[in-house]
């Protein structure tokens, strides 16, 4: 461009001629046409001017021009194109851009065809559907049973044992799903529904000859101990024995036989619950509801949510395949509560004997009877059960077992168990002496129930498997206390937990846990300060209360127990060891008023003594909770003396003869008389 005003001039150069070989141009303008008419065969339609044009006859310089200028190309590429001078490169170039766009024309027309084809059959299979549906309907009015799908269902929902007034809802469910056809959204919930409540066991019942000795024989058999328990189960057999003898004469069959296990880990509660299942030769099914937090958990969800499934009860009835289970349901203790429910709440409705003949499960919509259901509950803390639902239970408390107990439970339940846990057979062992359990509970294991005791009979099994496998000893002598040493490492316990000698500042106090007893010791100092008193080792607020109560006390008695300190010129510091450890409660308030005493007095408390029991202002000793369990540590850490309040004298017919016999229990009423026993 020259210039553009007052008019545009332009310069220019011609291009120059460039000389091609005829046969190249030919033959690409020959394959440029044949291109042209397969894109014609697709149905490519090409503008009509051009394609006019085309069928006059043109050069072969134009023909690469028009396919340029009928393709779906981008500006760029068809410029491209123009400044290309060859023509036969131009019309390799149009041939690839032609080319390129018949690519994309086939693989629009194979998605087109495969889209058709598929909504073909989806029309096909709904007219089929729809006529299928309407024949069957007709077979009907005809009085003709249809031979289609739901028909098995049909004969499962009127040959099940149901109530009359339930089998008329499921088939109007039944008719409902026919009637919607295959395809509905819905109808994939309603069959599974149907499916669900048709697999449930109505009717079926677990029925035996009753038998209280048999039921004893297999209780005695498959536990060692807890008497109370025993005791309990009889009782309701002998209930049910007599209740099925004069069932014309009874009116309501309903019984109170919701039991309740509370006791440390590895006691044998869940083991218990298949005992009695064995006892009463009846279906066994078990439900953990430790961690729940969702009322539909129990409940089940209601059928409108998209994934709804019954509850636990309901599904374990299914599994039982029996309407009289024994169901157990371990870890009630550890059920939470959000917004998404209580589910401990929904337990009080399946639990209670009154109201559980029409449990509602909200995803079967119908009242389902749990009367006849054996409900077991386990838990380690009853603190932690609500009390609405502790009402309805009878508790039965496993306080632990004392270490005879334990010696007894593992020479004739866990050594036979582990042998055969570990494919070890009484040719690869010596028979195991009775001072050689008594060593490696007595050594090796500090807990109320039996599961560490299990774990390291295991742990020394495993050894031996290890030594006859690897051809070292056809048979192993575990019989040694160097052998047991060399299989467990060093004795983990002494002897005897109590403290090595008496001292002064330092008293036995007894506690309690969801996990069984244990003893704790009561260390105080006295040190020249401002009279403060100091409280460490992680103790609870009542706890420290206690604290504060004692030294009240033995303040107000210091003149008659003749110390002569001045409590305005010192610091008197209470230490619990274990800090890390939480501590809290009012039981240890006798222990406390011990130890403040013994050091303001430089006088020492024997090392063989316990005590428990609240202290008050007036020095009174009240009553204590978890005599048995405090009382079985005691044991455990060899003490020979305990101080009980004289109020749980009435909890003494709990103590195992056992403890009894090594421990001498005084009971008092007022401080003073722990005082006279301990330092006059």
């Amino acid at each position: 461009m020259v210039q553009t005003d007052p008019y545009c001039t332009v310069e220019y150069v011609d291009l120059p001629i460039i000389s091609e070989s005829a046969t190249d141009i030919q033959q690409s303008a020959q394959a440029l046409l044949d291109q042209l008419k397969k894109a014609f065969a697709l149905g490519r339609q090409f503008d009509l001017p051009a394609m006019m044009q085309l069928s006059t006859g043109v050069s072969s310089s134009d023909l690469a021009d028009q396919v340029c200028f009928s393709v779906d190309a981008k500006l760029h590429e068809k410029q491209s194109l123009l400044e290309t001078l060859l023509v036969s490169q131009r019309l390799k170039a149009a041939n690839e851009m032609l080319l390129r766009e018949m690519k994309v024309a086939e693989l629009e027309k194979s998605i087109e065809d495969k889209t058709q084809e598929k909504f073909n059959i989806g029309m096909k299979r709904n007219v089929l559907e729809e006529r299928k549906h309407q024949i069957e309907k007709e077979l009907k009015k005809l009085g003709q049973e249809s031979e289609g799908e739901f028909s098995d269902l049909e004969k499962k929902i009127r040959k099940s044992a149901m109530p009359k007034d339930i089998r008329k809802k499921m088939l109007k469910e039944l008719s409902r799903l026919q009637e919607m056809g295959a395809m509905a959204p819905e109808s994939s919930y309603i069959r599974t529904y149907l499916e669900t409540v048709v697999e449930l066991p109505w009717g079926k019942y677990d029925s035996s000859d009753l038998s209280v000795a048999k039921a004893q024989r297999v209780l005695e058999e498959d536990h060692y101990g807890i008497k109370d328990a025993k005791e309990r189960i009889l009782e309701y057999l002998a209930v049910l024995k007599l209740k099925e003898k004069n069932k014309s004469k009874a009116g309501n069959d309903g019984m109170a036989n919701i039991l309740c296990f509370i006791g440390p880990p590895g006691v044998g509660k869940t083991s218990l619950g298949k005992s009695i299942a064995k006892a009463l030769n009846r279906k066994f099914v078990r439900a953990s509801l430790g961690g729940i937090r969702d009322e539909a958990e129990i409940r089940g969800h209601r059928r409108t949510y998209v994934g709804a499934l019954p509850g636990r009860i309901v599904k374990g009835l299914k599994d039982a395949k029996s309407m009289n289970p024994v169901f157990m349901l371990d870890e009630v203790d550890k059920v939470g509560a959000d917004y998404r429910g209580d589910p401990s709440a929904a337990l009080l409705e399946t639990l209670d004997p009154e109201q559980n003949r029409e449990f509602s499960d909200h995803y079967l919509d119908f009242p389902i009877d749990l009367s006849k259901v054996f409900f077991i509950l386990t838990g380690n803390d009853i603190s932690t059960i609500p009390y609405a639902l502790r009402d309805r239970l009878e508790i039965i408390s496993f306080p632990g077992y004392t270490q005879e107990e334990k010696f007894h439970i593992a020479k004739k339940y866990l050594v036979k168990k582990e042998l055969a846990a570990n494919g070890l057979t009484p040719n690869n062992i010596n028979e195991i002496k009775d001072a050689t359990l008594k060593y490696i509970i007595d050594k090796y294991t500090r807990e109320a129930g039996v599961r560490g005791l299990e774990r390291t009979i295991a742990n020394i099994f495993r050894k031996v498997a290890k030594k006859v496998v690897s051809g070292k000893a056809a048979k192993v002598d575990i019989n040694e206390s160097k052998t047991i040493r060399k299989f467990l490492g060093p004795e983990i316990f002494s002897s005897q937990l109590k403290g090595s000698k008496d001292e002064i500042g330092v008293s036995t106090g007894l506690a309690w846990s969801s996990v069984g007893g244990d003893i704790l010791f009561i260390e105080v100092n006295i040190m020249p300060g401002k009279g403060q008193l100091i409280l460490t080792g992680k103790l609870g607020s009542v706890m420290k209360e206690s604290c504060q109560a004692a030294l009240s006390f033995v303040r107000s008695q210091a003149k008659q127990w003749g110390i002569k300190q001045d409590f305005h010129k010192i610091d008197i510091h209470i230490h619990v060891p274990e800090g890390a450890t939480p501590k809290d409660g009012p039981s240890a308030g006798g222990a406390i008023t011990t130890a403040i005493v013994s050091a303001l007095t430089n006088k020492a408390v024997p090392r063989d003594i316990g005590m428990t029991g609240e202290i008050t202002l007036r020095g009174h000793i009240l009553e204590i909770g978890g005599l048995k369990e405090k009382s079985l540590a005691a044991h455990r850490a060899g003490l020979k003396t305990i101080f009980i309040p004289k109020d749980n004298l009435k909890s003494l017919v709990d103590i195992p003869a056992e403890v009894k016999k090594n421990i001498k229990f005084i009971p008092v009423e007022r401080y003073s008389d722990i005082y006279k026993k301990i330092f006059v």
